[in-house]
């Protein structure tokens, strides 16, 4: 049998099956799943209204009528503070969120390598699993002195 014969006539039709697919799968997905989140400028618009809904719906006798009437002006003045900037630069809130994800991989990247060399074990005459000592280890940051340029204090 010849290639020609292994596909099917219409390359649309290939496509379109393609792509029928993948709809259905995301349906799938968002039935077990549910929605997936919008973008961070969304998430962030729906961060201030429930918060401000929060902050609405809390009303202390404790509180005045005109402390209520304040809480209220100073939540219609955040969301009118924060609407325009979602809307001019919905794409920096994207870039900001893969900012702090990239940020956050250097964290995790810093701390597993400080934690390998913490946890680094000899096969020498201590026997397997026996922590090496500091005299012993060259790279240990504890015998660089103060000057040493491999000390990550993350605490």
């Amino acid at each position: 049998m010849s290639e020609a014969t292994d596909r099917p006539a219409d390359g649309d039709a290939w496509a379109d099956a393609c792509a029928e697919d993948f709809e259905a799968e995301k349906a799938r997905r968002r039935a077990q799943y549910g929605p997936q989140p919008g973008s961070a400028a969304e998430e962030l618009r729906k961060l201030v209204d429930a918060v401000a809904d929060k902050v609405a719906s809390l009303q202390s006798p404790l509180l005045g009528v005109a402390a209520q009437g304040a809480v209220q002006q100073v939540i219609k003045q955040a969301k009118s503070a924060v609407e325009p900037v979602i809307e001019r630069n919905p794409d920096l809130f994207d870039h900001l969120a893969a900012a702090g994800n990239e940020l956050l991989a250097a964290y995790r990247s810093a701390v597993e390598g400080q934690e390998a060399r913490w946890t680094r074990t000899t096969e020498g005459a201590g026997g397997a699993g026996a922590p090496k000592k500091a005299a012993d280890d060259p790279s240990d940051p504890r015998d660089e002195g103060p000057g040493g340029s491999e000390h990550i204090d993350l605490d």
